[in-house]
């Protein structure tokens, strides 16, 4: 598999490590990222999906110049994500939410900037009302894949038995020569109490836990648009992601992005305030808990919010806002509601 080579010297540079260290390894280092693309979709008519506002004769107006524009701003987004660190290659895999089906997502590998790195997708078609699904873009000769599945969210309240949602997308790969799973999530709406993130919550860490008791080994990273920020139950407490890496335990996962919000920003303003809904959640096996600085498997090594110009509204009563596709009827041309998100993996070449 190819590897995006580095010399220590050069990622003391980007990322802090000990200069005394510097001439006698190397590292490999690679990008995982996740963007919620805000309701990509076609401008045909999926059967059985509620996808009428996103037609032709919709209210949003939906015509071919206006997908054609959401696909080239995303490919641009999804291209440059990860190269402020790896310039020449950007992610070796993205998790995307809000995407209607296949056929988007084959345009979207299309574009240019997406095609030139060869990337690929994997998806499956899940039962959420309004049509849109999580997948994963990713670099085949960063990522390989293995398996694939869509776990579904289970509503356990007897009212909410005709009801269905976006699933828990399980992706098993191999990166660096380890086995990687990526859990990609979009978990239920502010629109609903929070009751219904922290049973998605719990069935994350049900996911990821049996993920692990197959494979105790495995490197884990559950990624999502959680619909809550990292000090919320949902993630908090029933997915047990912990703001210090001193602090998980071998059942637990780390968030580092409750920080990132503590300091006062995040991926998406609501009311002029930032939230941090855009996670990417790694297991015990990605961090460095003693402090050895043993990258003989892949670690954790930075994290991101992914951040452009172009991503933010430049006027206007929304300005510093995400710059979105539509907003208060209004066609704008832009990206997403949501900007992204990013980790920086680490493994020492042998």
């Amino acid at each position: 598999m190819k590897e995006v080579r580095l010399l220590l010297l050069a990622v003391m540079l980007i990322c802090g490590v000990n200069t005394s260290l510097a001439q006698q390894r190397k590292f490999s280092v690679y990008g995982v990222g996740f963007y919620n693309l805000e309701n990509l979709f076609d401008t045909c008519h999926d059967s059985g999906k509620n996808d009428y506002e996103y037609l032709p004769d919709g209210t949003n107006k939906w015509t071919g110049l206006k997908y054609t524009n959401k696909l080239r701003n995303l490919s641009r987004v999804l291209s440059e994500m990860g190269t402020d660190k790896l310039p020449k290659i950007g992610c070796a895999a993205i998790g995307v939410a809000e995407v209607e089906n296949a056929k988007c997502l084959e345009d979207l590998c299309n574009q240019e900037p997406l095609k030139a790195r060869n990337f690929r997708f994997v998806h499956i078609e899940g039962p959420d009302q309004r049509g849109v699904d999580c997948a994963l873009l990713y670099n085949p000769a960063l990522f390989s894949i293995r398996d694939i599945k869509l776990v579904p969210y289970i509503y356990s309240l007897p009212q909410d038995s005709m009801r269905a949602t976006r699933g828990f997308f399980v992706v098993s790969g191999t990166m660096a020569d380890e086995h990687v799973t990526i859990i990609v999530n979009h978990l239920p709406s502010r629109g609903a109490t929070s009751y219904y993130r922290e049973q998605g919550g719990l069935q994350l860490k049900a996911v990821k836990d049996s993920v692990i008791a197959v494979d105790p080994s495995v490197k884990v990273l559950v990624m999502g648009d959680m619909n809550d920020d990292p000090q919320d139950a949902s993630m908090a407490k029933c997915l047990g992601a912990k703001r210090k890496i001193k602090d998980v335990g071998d059942g637990d996962m780390y968030n580092p992005w409750w920080d990132v919000l503590a300091s006062g920003t995040g991926t998406l303003m609501y009311n002029g305030a930032w939230n941090l809904f855009d996670q990417i959640i790694l297991s015990p096996s990605l961090l460095d808990r003693d402090g050895k600085k043993d990258y003989s498997s892949l670690k954790l090594f930075s994290h991101q919010i992914f951040r452009r110009d172009y991503l933010f509204q430049k006027e206007g009563k929304y300005k510093g806002n995400t710059l979105r596709t539509h907003a208060g009827g209004v066609w704008l041309n832009g990206y997403s509601d949501h900007l992204p998100t990013v980790v920086y993996l680490i493994k020492e070449q042998k």
